[in-house]
């Protein structure tokens, strides 16, 4: 969604609070709205994030048989 700007006033206004004609309620100037952002790609998670990931789950998985073995 688009939000009206005004560039004398250099303030964004709520597209309710901008007058029917399209203008600034403050300077009288009619506003822009800016163009839309393309959305950005999608990226893959990098491979090291899943090695720590690993990582990470083969020690709390050791510290469990640990942890279980000193019980018994």
């Amino acid at each position: 969604m688009a939000v009206p700007w005004c560039e004398p006033c250099d303030r964004f206004w709520n597209p309710g609070s901008v007058t029917e004609e399209g203008e600034c309620p403050t300077c009288g100037t009619p506003v822009e709205t800016p163009p839309e952002a393309e959305p950005l790609p999608r990226q893959k998670v990098p491979w090291h994030f899943w090695v720590a990931i690993t990582a990470a789950g083969i020690y709390l998985a050791w510290r469990a048989i640990q942890g279980i073995g000193l019980l018994f």
